[in-house]
């Protein structure tokens, strides 16, 4: 199969496993299919998201299946933004950009220093990453702050382009129409403001290897009596634990919608964000609307389970609340002040959106697909004394 000669100008895109059409290879994809006639593109998409394809009208192959196994590893180019299975290796002529799916706070790959998740050992996480980042031609950096964190953190040694992300493109200069096609699709009531829940997973919380648990740390009973009239909590739980809910019993106060395909269109439509160590903030910061962190297990979360790149406390773009009762209040306060410190805010916009104008997308396709130079990348410096890693096969692994 890998002897057959490679498919000249296809570019195989893939999101989260091939769950989803959205992030960043969404902005590629899209922006390319508008702008790049000389590219064949088509998506890998997992069996339960095809019917969300079929809809949209979008190219795809079904993982895995016999179509995929003899037209992915013959591609030009692959653009995925998490890491891949360890038998689906690259091979030689492929260019493989690797996009990631967020600016990160908490510590991932090798700068963790312990890991907690199942089935995995610390030395044989680091050892995985190190593998698997040897075959990405090309990394994606949402700004300056990211660039060297990244390069070390997945020990990959070839050029991050510093273009900001595609996903947020979007972002800017939104229609009004846009936004309330959006409201319309999720049957949201146009009197009631929107708020968007948006938690990550924590690594030592799961019923087995692969499964994770996530339990909500308020009273959703004491939310809906107080807000349900005001209005609707969108609750985009992380894929990782998205199967553990039913919200069936909350439906006219929670929309679901951890399985909508792009949370970038739940960003557009969000009076308010409620997040906890996710990266979300970084790119719902751009908006300028205001944020509210829910970190009821902050000490643990950063001083053993992860821990984090920059000091949160003093630079989250929001207030942080530990209780259900600082929560409550923040909200009643957002929902009609905005930002809790205007300052703040803008001191974290100007260093974390700085690159965020609308033409992410653009520059990396220049850059990747034509070979311009228009977007800087930065390329780690060679270390001196760097020792040889023995590496294995890699696992998938997650943010």
């Amino acid at each position: 199969m890998a002897k057959k000669p490679r498919i000249e100008n296809l570019v195989v895109f893939e999101s989260f496993h091939g769950k989803r059409y959205s992030d960043n290879p969404r902005a590629i994809y899209e922006y390319m299919k508008e702008n790049c006639p000389e590219f064949d593109l088509i998506w890998s998409v997992n069996k339960e998201s095809i019917p969300m394809f079929k809809e949209m009208n979008v190219p795809y192959m079904k993982r895995f299946s016999l179509k995929w196994l003899l037209t992915f590893p013959r591609a030009q180019y692959w653009v995925n933004n998490v890491r891949l299975a360890k038998w689906m290796k690259k091979p030689k002529g492929t260019t493989y950009l690797q996009t990631w799916h967020g600016t990160p706070l908490k510590r991932l790959g090798t700068d963790i220093e312990e890991v907690h998740m199942p089935g995995t050992v610390t030395s044989k996480y680091r050892k995985n990453i190190i593998s698997e980042s040897k075959n990405w031609s090309y990394l994606v950096g949402p700004n300056a702050y990211s660039t060297e964190i990244l390069s070390r953190a997945f020990h990959f040694k070839g050029p991050v382009i510093e273009s900001g992300y595609p996903r947020n493109d979007v972002l800017h200069n939104p229609s009004e129409a846009r936004m309330q096609q959006i409201r319309q699709s999720l049957n949201i009531d146009p009197k009631k403001k929107v708020v968007l829940y948006a938690p990550t997973w924590r690594d030592d919380q799961f019923f087995e290897k692969g499964k994770y648990r996530f339990e909500f740390q308020f009273d959703i009973n004491r939310m809906k009596e107080k807000y349900g009239d005001d209005f609707v909590l969108l609750a985009r739980m992380h894929y990782l634990v998205s199967e553990s809910f039913d919200f069936t019993p909350y439906k006219d106060f929670i929309i679901d919608v951890s399985d909508y395909y792009d949370i970038a269109d739940l960003y557009l439509i969000s009076d308010l964000l409620i997040t906890d160590y996710s990266s979300v903030f970084f790119d719902y910061a751009t908006l300028d609307r205001p944020i509210i962190f829910y970190m009821y297990d902050l000490e643990d979360y950063r001083d053993r389970l992860r821990g984090f790149y920059i000091d949160i406390e003093a630079d989250a773009p929001g207030k942080i609340v530990k209780t259900e009762d600082e929560l409550i209040a923040e909200i009643d306060r957002a929902l009609t002040e905005g930002h809790a410190d205007p300052a703040r805010y803008e001191r974290f916009k100007n260093r974390f959106c700085e690159w965020e104008d609308g033409r992410s997308s653009e520059r990396v396709v220049k850059r990747v697909f034509y070979k311009e130079t228009l977007a800087p990348a930065y390329i780690p410096p060679v270390e001196e004394n760097a020792t040889t890693v023995e590496t294995e096969p890699c696992e998938t692994v997650l943010n």
